[in-house]
Parts: structure tokens; C-alpha cells; sequence
């Protein structure tokens, strides 16, 4: 990189620059989620100019979503090794997180991570060490923290109208029907994909439904609670829990192991309960009606959706108005262009993001928690002093 080009990123410059100018930016992994921020980060301004993905058809689509003339990689750690990027956009499944963003905080470069973080509480406090020793920019992929409604929405928090709040009931429901059947259609590094995962037999379920497999992920109850636990941490200021309990159903989607009816419950050092149920065996709503958090305060109720809010006064009428309401249908997909966004400005100004790595861990030890805690069948406390899971 140019002395001229380093020192225009480090301005505060408006991202509305010449193309020679543009942020730079490689994707790992060019699945689904992988193709969708490939498109928010062009529409924002940035060029993807590489590409990588271990599954040949996903390689090939991701390159064609990308920016013209972007390199091909099947390899990450030959990504990692072209000088002319500046982010690195990791959209792999769960359990590859933390290894290819230490990767490449220490490669030099910035990096957009998806949630959740890491697969383990131990993974993710060493990508915090990596990313403060190398003093790089990282953003995890948790839009609300950018998300205008949202912000609005913290602020009220913030105000002290809710008061104190000592329980946060939330929920996501919506339905699943089934596991993928798709079958493999091109050549796949199946032994780079398993990564530090156990050594298996090629499989198809595994590869197409990773995050129903405890190996890859912890299925929506992760995926999803990623960013309600994560939200709930910001609006109440919540650093680490102190215990997590785990419940759920059978599992009603065959073939796999993570069960699509899960509960789980948060006990936080800040004196409140968060409780998280996932239901994907509920019937389908529309993405406005689909997920809610409620702020039990001793002054008012506030409700948080993802594409509304409503903050209910103290009241012993039947039927309660709120005092202030906002919904807005159809807006969220502005979230996560902001959130990457919020990530270039980052780049250029050396600025802390919105989501911090310190965030993203926050929710990744309750994810991790209740992962274990299922497995186990029973509670179990976070020893923030040494760390560590107990119990």
C-alpha cells in the first residue's frame, strides 16, 4: 500500500471517493450470508476484490457477486497474503471465527467478523488479545449496535423512563420445516472445512445444515441469540453473566442435533434475569412480528422488535397505551449497511466500531454457556476473575 494511500485512510475522509480510493475487501467464505454482505459492502462503497470458499459453486457465485477482476482464492491464508486489502470479511460457519480473524489482525489487516464471535469462551478472549496487540479494526456482525431505531431505543433505556429493570423476557419464533437434502455439485475441500473440528467422513447434512451440528455451531439458539443476548447486554451496560441455564424441547428437525425449541436463562452480576426462547416450530410470522424483547422496569414496560419499539408507562387501565412508539416495517435491512459503514469509517479514522470484539465476547460467553449447559443438564456460572466456566 502507498504512503499516500495509508494516509488517506487514516483521514476522516467521506466514503463518496474515487474508485482508486475505495476500501478494499476480501471474503471469506461466499455462501449464502457470504454473497449478501459481498452486495451491502459494494453498496456502500467498498470493492471486493477477492474471494475465497472451500466449495467450488460458492466460490464461483461469490465471484460473480463480487467486484470485477476479484481474485480467487481456496485457500483464506492466501487471501490473507495480498497486500492490497484492507478488510477481511469472515462469513464462515461458527467454529472457523476465531482462527481466521486472529489470522488476519495479524496478517494487517481489518476484519468484519459474522456473529457469534467464536465457538468457545476460550477462542474468543484470545481474538480480544489478538486484536489489541495488533491494534486493528474489527466489527462483529451485530447490525443493531448501527441500527438508527435501535440507538433511538438505548436512549430510552438510558433516560431512566423504564427504571430499574430487574427481568428481560425476549423471544424469536418463527418455523423451520425441515433440514437441507442438497447434495454436493462441485469439488469440495472437505478436510479444510472440517478445520479443528473432528475428523469425519464427507457429509452433505453436515456441510449444508453446519449449524444444526454441535461441532459448527449451536444452531438458531446461537445464531439468533447472538443478537438478542447482544443487545440486551448493550441496553443494560452487561459485561459478562454470572450463571446460564439451559432447556429445551425434543429436536423436531431431522438429521440433526441442535433442537429448534430451546429456553435459556441469563443471571447477570447487574441484578436481572434475561430469559431468551427460541421457537422454530411455531407457525411463520412476517419479520416484523417475528422476535421481541421486553424490559420489565419498575416505571414502564419497554418493548424492543426488530423493526419497532413501544415504551409502556405504569398504568392500571385494561388496555395500555404506550407514551412513545416508533415502528417502522421493512427497515432493518438498513442495519447491517450502516453497521458495515460505521466498519469504514472505522478503518480510516482508527476509531473503536460499533460492536467491539469486547462486545461480541460478551454474548459469546452466554451462547457458549448455554450451549454447554444444554449438553450437560445443568446450570452453570461464569468465574469472570479466572475466566472460566464452572460447575
Amino acid at each position: 500500500m502507498s504512503v499516500n494511500r495509508r494516509i488517506f485512510l487514516a483521514s476522516g475522509a467521506a466514503l463518496s471517493m474515487p474508485a482508486a480510493d475505495r476500501v478494499r475487501a476480501g471474503i471469506i467464505g461466499a455462501g449464502g450470508r457470504g454473497r449478501y454482505l459481498t452486495a451491502q459492502f459494494k453498496e456502500v462503497g467498498a470493492e471486493v476484490a477477492a474471494v475465497c470458499d472451500i466449495y467450488q459453486p460458492n466460490l464461483e457465485a461469490g465471484l460473480k457477486a463480487a467486484s470485477t477482476g476479484a481474485q480467487s482464492h481456496t485457500s483464506y491464508r492466501k487471501l490473507l497474503e495480498d497486500k492490497s486489502l484492507d478488510v477481511v470479511i469472515v462469513a464462515t460457519p461458527d467454529h472457523w471465527h476465531a482462527q481466521m480473524t486472529i489470522d488476519a489482525v495479524e496478517a494487517g489487516k481489518d476484519v468484519y467478523v459474522e456473529k457469534p464471535l467464536a465457538h468457545t469462551v476460550e477462542e474468543g478472549f484470545r481474538i480480544i488479545e489478538a486484536v489489541r496487540r495488533t491494534r486493528r479494526i474489527v466489527q462483529v456482525g451485530t447490525q443493531r449496535r448501527s441500527s438508527e431505531l435501535f440507538q433511538e431505543a438505548k436512549g430510552i433505556i438510558d433516560s431512566g423512563a423504564v427504571g430499574e429493570v430487574r427481568l428481560v423476557n425476549s423471544w424469536w419464533l418463527n418455523h423451520q420445516r425441515s433440514l437441507s437434502s442438497n447434495t454436493f455439485k462441485g469439488d469440495l475441500d472437505w478436510k479444510q472445512w472440517l478445520g479443528s473440528a473432528p475428523d469425519r467422513p464427507m457429509d452433505p447434512m453436515r456441510f449444508f445444515n453446519w449449524y444444526y451440528f454441535w461441532d459448527y455451531s449451536g444452531g438458531l439458539m446461537v445464531g439468533q441469540a447472538a443478537h438478542i443476548i447482544d443487545c440486551i447486554n448493550w441496553f443494560m451496560g452487561s459485561k459478562a453473566p454470572l450463571a446460564v441455564t439451559t432447556s429445551a424441547g425434543q429436536n423436531n428437525l431431522a438429521g440433526g442435533e441442535v433442537p429448534d425449541t430451546t429456553c435459556l436463562t441469563v443471571e447477570y452480576p447487574e441484578n436481572y434475569l434475561a430469559v431468551f426462547t427460541l421457537g422454530y416450530k411455531a407457525m411463520r410470522y412476517n419479520g416484523f412480528n417475528d422476535q421481541m424483547q421486553q424490559y420489565h422496569g419498575m416505571k414502564a414496560r419497554f418493548d424492543m422488535g426488530r423493526e419497532s419499539y413501544a415504551l409502556y408507562p405504569e398504568n392500571t387501565a385494561v388496555e395500555m397505551k404506550p407514551s412513545a412508539e416508533k415502528k417502522l416495517p421493512g427497515s432493518f435491512d438498513s442495519a447491517t449497511r450502516a453497521h458495515i459503514r460505521n466498519l469504514l469509517e472505522c478503518v480510516k479514522s482508527r476509531r473503536e466500531p460499533n460492536a467491539p470484539v469486547e462486545a461480541g465476547q460478551a454474548a459469546n460467553i452466554v451462547l457458549c454457556m448455554a450451549m454447554e449447559s444444554l449438553r450437560k443438564g445443568r446450570r452453570l456460572r461464569f468465574n469472570a476473575a479466572s475466566r472460566r466456566v464452572e460447575g
